[in-house]
């Protein structure tokens, strides 16, 4: 038997609640109900199809619009109707509905295209705050011109569910001739659900659309989607849908490659040139075991049952770094480096920039299938039976272990 989720406000409510509003302004509101699931993107497209304005506002059902909210989005997207803007969003708890008041900031996200607030760029600050910031993206909740929407192509209504497209369409609203800002002096207040009614897990459709998005419009970046979600670069199986007309809106909107993205909006975004290598790293000797992170706070790694999730994800790069724990998505994150000590069989895990700062061993020769050996001490990674006879990471004397990483950027 399958479980439905209903909301007490829905149905007759719904409707008793339509009819006294069009008992003074008849025709007001358009209710379009569709009668199996069909994702937020295409939920999304139905209304806006139906909107007559000059001017469409995509907002959750989760929020509360505070006064005077919609002026400011309206003032700029009159001033150029080739801007997308969003509101400010408060947060409303949960619990006991109290607003939280939150600072303005843009709004971006990581290579896994899952949103998130970042700080503005240092010019903003050095201006006037309550004028809009420029965003990387959208999370989602967006005033645009009705008819400059249509132009870029909408929604993508090949996006399923939920997770993704708001990412894609603050992508391609700036590669396809637009831009996207963030308005401080319009806010609206957001209650941050305690689940999703629609789908238990939202990972499946969140990869899917993800990849979806890289194979349209990431170029040759879009290796950096599958490095994020730890997805092979061939042959993984996963079904993203029809792109071709996507591919046909992007020619023929004449819209600029991802580099160009890269250089002029998100210069933030860690481009990952430098990955050779990705996923778990495995031990020719007990395969059943992986190179994990180890606690946190803390600083040994460990090999651990593999489980494959962030913690035992390494990456290898051409600099000859190994590192361990879900790698960051952008240039003022720091992920942590295997070293090799000096002294003592134990490796450690150092930020990568504070190592490099003080010349610690962080530095290896690894080849798919051989050694991995320190350059410095020139000691390999090793695993031996400890005390407890459990297995353990170890640095010593190279006995011939070979070790391989999941996935393959390219032949090392």
């Amino acid at each position: 038997m399958k479980n439905f989720f209903f909301l007490d406000d829905l149905g007759k409510p719904l409707e008793d609640f339509i009819g006294e509003v069009h008992r003074e302004m008849p025709g007001l509101i358009k209710k379009i109900w569709h009668t199996r699931q069909m994702g937020l993107s295409q939920s999304r497209i139905t209304g806006w199809k139906k909107a007559t304005g000059d001017v469409v506002a995509i907002l959750d059902a989760h929020i509360e619009a505070t006064l005077g909210w919609a002026e400011p989005l309206l003032a700029r997207i009159k001033a150029d109707r080739t801007v997308v803007v969003s509101p400010v969003f408060d947060k409303v708890n949960y619990d006991d509905l109290h607003v939280e008041k939150y600072m303005p900031f843009a709004q971006g996200f990581e290579w896994a295209l899952w949103c998130m607030y970042e700080p503005f760029k240092p010019d903003w600050k050095e201006g006037d705050e309550s004028q809009p910031g420029k965003s990387p993206s959208v999370m989602g909740i967006f005033a645009a011109d009705r008819y400059f929407l249509g132009e870029i192509g909408g929604l993508d209504g090949g996006m399923t569910v939920y997770g993704g497209e708001n990412v894609e369409f603050g992508i391609r609203v700036w590669l396809c001739g637009g831009s996207v800002e963030v308005v401080p002096c319009s806010r609206i207040a957001h209650i941050e659900r305690a689940h999703k009614p629609y789908a238990p897990d939202l990972n499946p459709s969140m990869r899917r659309n993800a990849l979806r998005v890289a194979d349209i419009w990431l170029d040759e970046y879009k290796k950096n989607v599958f490095i994020a979600w730890n997805i092979p670069l061939k042959d993984h199986g996963i079904d993203i849908g029809d792109v071709s007309e996507r591919k046909k809106l992007r020619k023929n909107l004449s819209c600029k490659p991802f580099s160009w993205y890269l250089e002029n909006v998100y210069t933030s975004l860690e481009r990952l040139d430098n990955i050779l290598g990705y996923g778990v790293l495995q031990n020719s000797l007990h395969k059943r075991m992986c190179v994990d992170q180890g606690a946190i706070p803390g600083s040994i790694p460990i090999l651990y049952e593999c489980h494959f999730q962030e913690p035992q994800r390494c990456y290898y790069n051409t600099e000859g770094e190994i590192i361990i724990g879900n790698i960051k998505s952008h240039k003022y994150s720091s992920n942590r480096c295997l070293v090799d000590p000096g002294s003592g069989s134990i490796p450690t895990l150092h930020e990568c920039k504070v190592a490099k700062v003080n010349q610690l061993h962080m530095n290896w020769d690894f080849r798919q299938g051989k050694e991995i050996r320190n350059k410095a001490t020139d000691r390999c990674l090793e695993i031996a039976q400890g005390d407890n006879f459990y297995y353990q990471l170890i640095l010593q004397k190279c006995s011939g272990q070979r070790w391989t990483i999941q996935h393959l950027i390219t032949t090392f």
